[in-house]
């Protein structure tokens, strides 16, 4: 068998029942379960949800996007060996710490397979939450050509690149396209003061400005115990985003949680110990793949020059990568969720197979 068989690389094409259209994103496909077989699992699992809450299946893949785009290896290999699986385990024991420490929940109620989250709907607040210990990245840039206020703070004059702020700060941004919010551009992905946020509590989809609060202590309450934990395996937790939404228990008690994925390689720099303070950065997350891209390819411009999108889409489509990059950032994945969670992440010989038997097997959810 080869490496690309262990790849799932597709994931929007399972049979699983629903009557709505898969939503499929750059990684996770996201399927809505039809109304009887919603009611039917929360009754026969003993989820805590209300009875009428929609729930859907959300299958993570392989697949691998950075620079906006999704690339692909030789050989066929459509992904990342292992990908899936790791960040699905990173952010399963990060959320079951924050529940654990009493925190707050997420939009999880049941973990079928590796790849496979059983999640209730959830409203979501329409911000990317993005938390920085350290300046580095974009921040960088901005801060090197002389900006100094980022998200309406203020910061001093005399940082240096990669070093530690001296605290933690908070720089949100809009979550989609939101209208009508005095001095925010109607655009996905701009950067909102906590100003824009009391002064717009509805138009981000908070419930009120006591939840605004609760959503900053979540950030900096989730961000101390992922980077408290990470120390301890003198890993640092460099910056990372949070997402969240609103659902309701099975007493209909609408509550704030932690959404989306948390604390992993795609979401969060996460860079390692030892060699920072050798003065080297050793990137275990995403942004090493990033590097190897730019280094791979003769004019990286095309990878950081947003006027050039047509050419770097071309880039993505018309090239495979060598195997050996893949299996690097297979190895980055693997390796920072064995030590984040003491487990090993096993390569699934054909993880669709698996899906689907566990989805009809155990779930009901697909016609035998």
């Amino acid at each position: 068998m080869s490496l690309a068989d262990k790849v799932l690389a597709v994931n929007n094409d399972l049979p699983i029942r629903t009557d709505a259209p898969v939503h499929s994103g750059k990684v996770r496909s996201v399927y809505w379960l039809t109304e009887a077989d919603s009611r039917r699992l929360i009754e026969e699992k003993g989820y805590d949800v209300a009875p009428d809450s929609p729930l859907a299946i959300m299958v993570i893949s392989d697949r691998i996007s950075a620079f906006e785009c999704v690339w692909h290896g030789e050989g066929g290999m459509n992904g990342v060996p292992g990908k899936g699986a790791a960040l699905n385990a990173i952010s399963n024991h990060w959320f079951k710490l924050f529940k654990e420490q009493g925190l707050a929940d997420s939009h999880i109620l049941d973990i079928p397979h590796p790849f496979v989250w059983i999640v209730q709907k959830a409203k979501p607040v329409m911000i990317e939450a993005i938390c920085r210990q350290y300046i580095t990245g974009s921040m960088w840039r901005s801060y090197d050509k002389g900006e100094r206020e980022f998200c309406g703070i203020q910061i001093a004059d005399d940082l240096q690149k990669d070093s530690k702020l001296p605290e933690l700060l908070i720089t949100p941004s809009t979550k989609g396209i939101l209208k009508g919010i005095p001095g925010v551009p109607e655009q996905d992905d701009v950067n909102i003061t906590r100003q824009n946020i009391d002064d717009n509590v509805e138009a981000f989809n908070f419930k009120g400005k006591d939840d605004i609060d609760l959503y900053e202590k979540l950030l900096r309450e989730g961000f101390d115990v992922i980077s408290a934990e990470l120390e301890k395996l003198d890993q640092i937790f460099v910056d990372t985003k949070f997402e969240f939404g609103y659902v309701a228990d099975k007493d209909g008690q609408e509550k704030l949680i932690y959404m989306d994925e948390v604390g992993t390689p795609d979401s969060s720099r996460i860079w390692d110990g030892p060699s920072y303070r050798d003065g080297k950065v050793v990137e275990n997350s995403k942004e090493e793949f990033r590097q190897l891209l730019l280094n791979h390819f003769p004019d990286p411009d095309i990878l950081l020059n947003k006027d050039r999108m047509d050419e770097r889409s071309a880039l993505a489509r018309d090239n495979a990568l060598p195997e050996a990059i893949l299996m690097q950032v297979s190895e980055t994945y693997r390796g920072i969720a064995e030590k984040i969670t003491g487990e090993k992440i096993e390569l699934s010989a054909n993880p669709k197979a698996e899906i689907i038997e566990i989805l009809r097997n155990d779930y009901g959810l697909i016609d035998a």
